[in-house]
């Protein structure tokens, strides 16, 4: 059971004005005895409701209470100073007897008296139960807000977690590429092809990494020039003469950024770069020939 609910669900008010029922009194006693809160909650609410009515007490008229015992007395007691038990036979014997009516001042005081003051109890029980209802309104809803202010913060260092977490990620395999890049230029099993500009392109540079064990190629571009919308940089291994697709260049490898990993070639005499439409060629648009290079 959630006590924090049960607390605010407004049964604890109506236990101590008196409106459950038995077994729902029982239940708020047996819940009392196990949890300090709720314990707790129904001495702040005995406490607000006695400092409410105790706020709005009303004080009674002088003499009130002189008028209200001598009107008791009178109603049960003779003129002659007798209990009301034993004038009780007289009474029914003199009924036909003109009698002087009993005062009647005091038992309308009395009955006027007693009215109000229930009437006045249960008003105070009642404001003291809508106050009550009211602040425990108020505080759901302070704490509603709180709530979703807290799940907004939350959210926001959610949000701030996973974009720090991409930044190392990035971080991490960017260090990892130049450290493998590194490794790379120090190896000697990898050797270094230059491929000079063609007169299409006089001042283009790159150098290509070839490992004739491995098969493994890499392109380093050092300078090519830019390429308008839909055209991509292609790699031409050529074989005994034959050109092979080495794979297309990337816009971060063609302007430079790093080295970029191309397609395995079995065997190769020389490297060339062409410029081919977006995607790949299957055969070289030799005329395109920017740079070129034999091992």
């Amino acid at each position: 059971m959630d006590i924090q609910q049960y607390i605010e669900s407004g049964v604890l008010e109506q236990y101590v004005l008196g409106t459950l029922t038995v077994r729902e009194q029982q239940e708020v006693e047996q819940l009392a005895a196990e949890f300090p809160a709720v314990q707790q909650e129904l001495q702040v609410i005995r406490l607000a409701l006695d400092g409410y009515a105790a706020a709005h007490a009303a004080t009674p008229p002088a003499g009130m209470r002189e008028r209200v015992l001598a009107g008791w007395q009178q109603a049960v007691r003779t003129p002659n100073g007798q209990a009301a038990a034993d004038e009780a036979p007289r009474l029914v014997a003199s009924v036909t007897a003109p009698v002087a009516p009993a005062p009647q001042p005091e038992a309308v005081v009395r009955s006027i008296d007693s009215a109000p003051s229930s009437a006045s109890k249960f008003g105070w029980l009642v404001a003291a139960a809508v106050a009550l209802l009211t602040l425990s309104a108020i505080g759901n809803y302070l704490l509603y807000n709180r709530l979703k202010e807290t799940e907004t913060n939350l959210e926001v260092a959610r949000t701030e977690q996973s974009r720090y977490a991409a930044t190392q990620q990035a971080a991490l395999k960017e260090r990892d590429d130049r450290a493998r890049q590194l490794e790379i230029l120090r190896s000697e099993q990898f050797r270094a092809v230059d491929l000079k500009g063609t007169p299409n392109a006089p001042d283009a540079l790159a150098r290509v990494y070839y490992n004739a064990s491995s098969h493994a190629v890499y392109v380093d571009v050092r300078h090519l020039p830019a390429l308008p919308s839909g055209k991509q940089y292609q790699l031409w291994a050529l074989d005994k003469g034959k050109p092979v697709d080495a794979g297309v260049l990337t816009l971060e490898a063609t302007t430079g950024d790093s080295l970029q990993q191309m397609k395995d070639i079995a065997s190769a005499q020389a490297f060339a770069v062409t410029v081919e439409n977006a995607g790949g060629s299957p055969t070289p648009t030799l005329s395109t020939m920017t740079v070129l290079g034999s091992i």
